[in-house]
């Protein structure tokens, strides 16, 4: 999953994955759901990790649970429409449990702060990202009869220090947070304004956490950021223009490259993935690396955005469609088989015709694997939402994602068709959705493979001729076990 993904998952704190005694007197039930990114799905196991800390055990079941939390996501309209409408049946359930405290966390509640407390009531609890060590204070708050909030936003917390809860694990794969918050300022996006300024993770507890991953069994992380490629350390953690650092700081500073370089080698059993990059940061250094060592993935996700340079200027994206372009050349140059991804906004503000046949023309030539298409949605407080008008009318928008959505589809059942009669070598990570009887595993590329069980078990690397090919999926058989 990716950055900008979005997506809903319910995900429950795993009462063996404590790794402190309670502090608590006595135990509660903690129910969580994760709407949106990746970033929020490895949030909520930092969150878990802090309750299992202060005496709560898990629930499957909300009417069973003395606390739920919604960790938000407030990217895209209509998450946000979902998540008030969940709020509104799960206040039902204070009916059936007068002491039930329900919380939003995350994005939406920063954004939202006083809203859902005073004007909504909707819920007791409201925590902003770097907020989470403060839930079981602002849940004993409402133990005393008030509702609480903490959205401040920090400029050094990472939770660099903490163990996540794997919730809902395959056991296979996992995500580590290298870094918080984006500097970025895109005028279509909330993030820096809900998550905060960039500051980066101690290297040296990425490594920690993947070699511990590693003996636990995984098989596969993926480094997440909303600007990984702008991931760096120095010793003081928060991102500074390498330019301005002392000759000192700048010889022992690790940017990304090397980060993936480290955990390339602290890990080789291990496949490592990452996301986001953004285009005007990622660099040769990074690509040169990922080709270095067999264990980094030949996948980017890469966000456009658009394929048209004036919208990208309004966008405050910071690149070119030529800037954007010469990045994939360089991609392809350094990693002729790297699978490429992308992210395409349709019906931005003041998007002309021509603008929306500039996106299509760059897609096609991209040729990209797979791409995360969306209607562009006015999100409060942005800077598109002060000074941008939000013109193109909705039919025009829908038409324009058809289309986009159309090419795309088409260029992936394309690129896809290219597998039949090839082995590529796959890591099995779950059953198949359509049957128990097949493995869903994927390539190097981030593709679905799809192959009959057999004796192969999750977890293993295997290599797969494939047969067939769909959109979205690569079927085959196993041909035999593969290695890193």
């Amino acid at each position: 999953m990716q950055i900008g993904e979005a997506a809903h998952q319910i995900v429950f704190l795993h009462p063996m994955s404590q790794t402190q005694a309670p502090t608590s007197v006595s135990s509660r039930k903690l129910y969580i759901e994760s709407y949106g990114c990746a970033m929020n799905f490895s949030d909520s196991e930092i969150i878990a990790s802090i309750m299992g800390e202060h005496g709560f055990t898990s629930t499957q079941d909300e009417l069973d649970a003395d606390v739920i939390f919604l960790n938000t996501c407030a990217i895209r309209d209509n998450a946000e429409q979902r998540i008030r409408e969940r709020l509104k049946h799960l206040r039902m359930n204070k009916k059936r449990n007068n002491d039930l405290i329900i919380g939003v966390l995350g994005c939406m509640a920063e954004r939202l702060k006083d809203k859902l407390l005073e004007e909504e009531k909707l819920v007791d609890v409201v925590a902003g990202p770097d907020s989470y060590r403060e839930l079981p204070k602002l849940v004993a708050e409402v133990d005393e009869g008030g509702r609480a909030i903490n959205v401040l936003l920090s400029r050094e917390e990472t939770y660099g220090d903490l163990n996540p809860v794997r919730l809902n694990t395959n056991g296979v794969t996992a995500f580590i947070s290298i870094m918080r918050g984006c500097d970025n300022m895109c005028s279509f996006c909330v993030v820096p304004f809900t998550r905060g300024r960039e500051r980066s993770r101690d290297p040296q507890s990425i490594v920690k956490e993947a070699v511990q991953l590693a003996e636990q069994g995984y098989k596969e992380i993926t480094l997440l950021g909303q600007n990984v490629d702008s991931y760096l350390w120095f010793g003081g953690g928060a991102k500074k223009d390498f330019k301005k650092l002392t000759e000192e700081e700048q010889a022992s500073s690790v940017d990304f490259a090397d980060l993936l370089e480290l955990c390339a080698l602290a890990v080789p059993g291990m496949r490592i993935r990452y996301s986001t990059s953004h285009p005007r940061d990622i660099t040769p250094k990074v690509i040169h690396t990922m080709a270095k060592y067999k264990n980094i993935c030949n996948y980017i996700h890469l966000p456009a955005q658009s394929g048209n340079t004036r919208v990208l200027d309004i966008m405050s994206r910071n690149y070119s469609r030529e800037w954007y372009m010469d990045k994939i050349e360089m991609i392809r140059g350094i990693l002729p088989d790297c699978g490429i991804s992308c992210d395409i906004i349709a019906g931005f503000c003041t998007e002309t015709e021509e603008e929306h046949q500039d996106t299509l023309s760059l897609m096609e030539w991209s040729q990209f694997d797979f791409s995360y298409m969306y209607k562009y949605s006015e999100r409060p407080g942005t800077p598109a939402a002060k000074k941008l008008v939000d013109d193109v009318p909705e039919e025009v928008k829908g038409r324009r994602l058809k289309e986009i959505i159309d090419l795309q589809n088409r260029m992936s059942t394309e690129k896809n068709q290219r597998y039949v009669g090839q082995i590529v070598d796959v890591l099995v990570e779950a059953d198949s959705k359509r049957s128990d009887q097949d493995w869903m595993a994927r390539n190097d590329q981030n593709i679905v493979v799809v192959f009959p069980k057999e004796q192969y078990k999750k977890g293993d690397f295997v290599q797969v001729k494939i047969e067939r090919a769909s959109t979205s999926t690569l079927v085959g058989v196993a041909v035999g076990y593969a290695s890193l």
